[in-house]
């Protein structure tokens, strides 16, 4: 799980009414294109979960620097920068053609059904470190 990316056109449901996209919006973006590259990389959220490991978000950052508005066509794009120990770390980017929108990152833990911290499942593991 390296990078992917997704394309979005803005829904008017996702804005406020000047159609500028509301601020909640972006990470719920964020999200669809890291649960893509996961997929992509051969395994689903709903598979982790059926063998017990849940991800859950520990932090979230957004810096917004220009609005979207209604009907724009974006692009998503998230990047798996580390997926070691118990943490997965994502950085991402939103554009709108070649202007940068919207940068962010996450950081998620892996946990069992009870809370438990648990590894990152070996088939996810990636440490640039390494």
């Amino acid at each position: 799980m390296n990078c992917h990316t997704i394309p979005i056109r803005v829904r008017y449901v996702e804005c406020d009414p000047m159609g500028v996209v509301h601020h909640a919006t972006y990470p719920i973006w964020f999200e669809m294109a890291r649960t893509e590259s996961l997929r992509l990389s051969g395994v689903s959220y709903a598979e982790l979960e059926a063998a017990g490991t849940l991800i859950v978000v520990v932090k979230l950052e957004v810096k917004y620097r220009r609005p979207a508005k209604y009907d724009d066509e974006l692009t998503v794009t998230a990047t798996c920068t580390r997926a070691a120990g118990v943490r997965i770390e994502h950085d991402y980017e939103i554009r709108r053609g070649d202007e940068l929108l919207v940068t962010g990152s996450t950081v998620l833990a892996c946990v069992d059904r009870t809370g438990k911290v648990v590894g990152v499942p070996e088939m996810l593991q990636h440490d640039p470190a390494d």
